[in-house]
């Protein structure tokens, strides 16, 4: 099996959320300097895949020296694959000693099942999973003896009220949430490009075949939705370890009768109803009136 990141390792075999955290560098246990935090995510918009948080963490003085003038970091999105691969192993194989970090996975049968909850108004929208997730990895940076003075996140959502928000939670910290935060602050370069070789090394991996091109992930790329289409089942869909089952464009798929997709009708459908659920199925399965009073009386 080949090698691969820490933050990999942990989320390949598990359907539900996973966090991988690395150790607290000696340079920030002991530091004399203020402690800086970047938080950024890759695979937000995608119909396959996780949706993946990354955060890093080093001295404020280990970022201006260190790895501002010697290492590269960018926006991920504006770096090789390459390249950012070669960043996060020099991170995790221990050459850039001074940064920590961590990651959480959210894959995509959790992503589905908050954003289906019902009723809808029990629904766990993206934002939501997100600050959640957020907040959880820097509490557990914290509770790992961490004295975080400022933390830099790439927004998600209003800048104003989610900073707010991460305010009220952490009264003790200060925090700057911005738009293209992953091109503006080094550290969050730095999560940038550990959520986003972490997120596409798992994408890889869930191929059932090496040659099996499933693209990108996102609806725009041809090459996904080429697979989408090729690999949907009647019933089933798509293996719920790889799809967004809450995306529009897997309803989409799910709901046309050209895919050869099975109709399903949910009990939820029919809660609330005037008509009890035994009513409107025999109305739908026969016109005739007493086959509808019989089927009611049956199920009453």
């Amino acid at each position: 099996m080949p090698s691969f990141p820490p933050t990999v390792e942990s989320a390949l075999d598990s359907l539900h959320t996973t966090t991988s955290s690395s150790p607290v560098p000696q340079d920030v246990a002991k530091a004399s300097s203020p402690v800086i935090m970047g938080v950024d995510e890759a695979g937000r918009g995608p119909v396959l895949g996780p949706m993946v948080y990354g955060i890093c963490y080093c001295t404020k003085e280990y970022q201006d020296t260190v790895l501002i003038p010697k290492y590269g970091f960018d926006d991920s999105k504006k770096l090789t694959d390459e390249v950012r691969r070669e960043l996060f192993a020099r991170i995790y194989q221990g050459e850039i000693s001074g940064v920590g970090y961590a990651t959480t996975c959210i894959t995509p049968a959790d992503i589905s099942s908050g954003m289906l909850r019902f009723p809808p108004s029990m629904n766990y929208n993206l934002n939501e999973q997100a600050h959640d997730v957020t907040m959880s990895l820097i509490q557990g940076v914290i509770d790992n003896g961490v004295k975080l003075h400022h933390v830099y996140i790439d927004t998600v959502g209003p800048p104003a009220s989610y900073q707010k928000k991460l305010e009220q939670r952490f009264p003790n910290i200060k925090f700057t949430v911005a738009k293209k935060a992953d091109s503006l602050y080094c550290v969050v370069s730095v999560a940038s490009v550990v959520a986003k070789v972490t997120r596409d090394i798992i994408v890889e991996q869930s191929r059932r075949h090496p040659d099996e091109l499933i693209g990108s992930g996102y609806p725009s790329d041809p090459r996904t939705t080429a697979w989408l289409r090729g690999s949907q089942t009647p019933l089933f869909g798509w293996p719920k370890e790889m799809a967004r089952f809450s995306w529009q464009t897997c309803q989409t798929l799910m709901n046309n009768p050209g895919t050869g997709s099975i109709p399903i009708e949910w009990e939820e459908q029919y809660i609330g109803s005037k008509k009890n659920m035994a009513q409107q199925w025999a109305a739908k399965a026969s016109p005739n009136k007493d086959a509808i009073k019989t089927l009611d009386n049956w199920f009453n």
